[in-house]
């Protein structure tokens, strides 16, 4: 996507790119090498202003909100198209861009991304907007009209960055919201495919409009009186904040937070079978998503071996070159982030953690962190209730199934999870008593047709399925 870095100087707003007016430019820098590969506006409060202001005048007299569910379909349709055109191109960006794996970057960046919007466009075919209710108290009925709310924020992370947008943008497409993107500072460049694809489809000028920078940019696009509704995936610290602006302004907000998920392994599970599945589940794209199971609780008696088994997995792990379509541990996103990971599992050490593994040969030039596997570490220390971002398990011996339940919710986090066993009936009684927002049975893979969010500290509101659109539009009744 050799165009991105030609549009670093812009917001798109209004259907165009407009020069920004700020100063301060964010980076995007290669992780594997450490090269810049380009620069971003770091946006201003008038940055914002002209992004909310084209978005607002879209929704409030151009004909998006006003066209039918179907209509509305038929556009996102045209826009899969061309995000599945360029979908190659984008993965290999990412993976340039914060250096996700290619195997990851083809699916999450490249597939995932149509995927979604094909899904929310057949929804959109399908939605009610109006309804006529029997009344209750008297005769007669009622009209209940679901209608779009306004101008969205739709403020995105940069571990999945394209198929963490698509899942906020299509159903507040579907629904009949325009919408104001703001990208992780980390990813501020791959976003603009989706600008030239909606120009090249001739989407109505303010439906879509992107705004890139940094944390103050964030709380700048928040803040403002013009957006309705803001929808967010990134930190707990971050979803408290955003969570408070939007208290204040008394609109609602969808937050998908961080996570610290346990798999919870029964004495009679396959192991081999639990190995396959945390390969992927622990640590997929280097351990650095939210719903990782970063946290593994085995039966005392079978801890010893398991243990064992996860050193070897970690070992057995391919790191190196994330355009290699053979790695499957790539580069952390920044030297922030290797830092931050770093000084996580040190800590763990110092205060009587044991660090296993952490010796497979990596790339001297990039940010890489060989994965590791923790034991000894008490289920109440930082390195087993923070979240650590990145290729790193933490394990924990219980005694039995209520003590794994106990060390499983023993923690502020509620995101995902997986109960492994022979027996899917006992599996699922211990997944009805874990608190957490999503669990899997024998392995964790969400499916976009079942709501996906958290509990406690890792967020409110939920996403996925066609209970999506609905976090995007507001309720009329009309009594007769």
């Amino acid at each position: 996507m050799p165009e991105a870095t030609k549009i670093q100087e812009r917001v798109f707003a209004g259907g165009e790119y407009l020069d920004s007016t700020s100063a301060e430019r964010v980076t995007a820098a290669n992780p594997y090498d450490r090269t810049v590969i380009g620069h971003a506006p770091d946006g201003s409060p008038e940055d914002v202003d002209r992004a909310v202001r084209a978005a607002r005048e879209a929704f409030d007299h151009g004909p998006w909100p006003r066209l039918s569910p179907a209509e509305r379909g038929d556009w996102i349709d045209r826009l899969a198209d061309e995000l599945e055109a360029r979908a190659g191109e984008i993965a290999a960006f990412v993976t340039d861009e914060v250096g996700q794996p290619i195997s990851v970057a083809r699916f999450m960046n490249g597939i995932r991304p149509v995927q979604h919007l094909r899904y929310y466009a057949r929804l959109a075919r399908e939605l009610m907007v109006e309804q006529e209710r029997e009344n209750v108290d008297r005769d007669g009925t009622t009209l209940h009209l679901r209608q779009p709310l306004g101008v969205a924020a739709l403020i995105v992370p940069w571990n999945h960055p394209q198929s963490s947008t698509t899942l906020k943008l299509g159903p507040a497409l579907a629904a009949g919201c325009t919408v104001v993107i703001k990208p992780a500072a980390e990813s501020p460049l791959d976003i603009f495919a989706l600008a030239r694809a909606a120009q090249t489809i001739g989407l109505p000028p303010g439906v879509v409009n992107i705004v890139t920078g940094g944390r103050e940019t964030g709380q700048a696009l928040v803040a403002h009186p013009g957006v309705d509704k803001v929808a967010f995936t990134g930190s707990s610290a971050a979803g408290r904040h955003i969570a408070s602006v939007a208290g204040q302004r008394l609109i609602p907000a969808t937050l998908e937070l961080g996570g610290k998920s346990a798999a919870v392994i029964l004495d009679d599970a396959d192991l081999d079978a639990v190995l396959a599945s945390l390969r992927v589940a622990s640590f997929g794209n280097t351990g650095q998503n939210c719903n990782a199971l970063s946290r593994v609780l085995v039966p005392a008696s079978r801890y010893d071996r398991t243990v064992e088994a996860l050193v070897d997995l970690a070992r057995d792990l391919r790191v190196g070159d994330p355009k290699d379509p053979a790695t499957e541990i790539g580069p952390l996103v920044s030297q922030r982030a290797l830092t931050r990971v770093t000084g996580m599992v040190d800590e763990a050490r110092a205060t009587g953690a044991t660090v296993l593994a952490g010796d497979t040969a990596a790339p001297t030039d990039g940010w890489f962190y060989a994965p590791r596997i923790i034991t000894g570490a008490d289920p109440d220390s930082p390195i087993a209730q923070h979240e650590i971002f990145g290729p790193v398990l933490s394990v924990h011996p219980y005694v039995d199934v209520d003590d794994a339940v106990r060390i499983a919710n023993a923690t502020r986090y509620g995101l995902g999870g997986a109960v492994f066993s022979a027996d899917e009936g006992r599996a699922l009684e211990v997944a009805r008593r874990v608190k957490t927002g999503s669990i899997g049975l024998n392995g964790y893979r969400p499916d976009l047709g079942s709501p996906y969010g958290g509990v406690r500290d890792s967020g409110v509101g939920r996403e996925f399925g066609p209970e999506a659109i609905e976090n995007y539009r507001e309720s009329t009744s009309v009594f007769r």
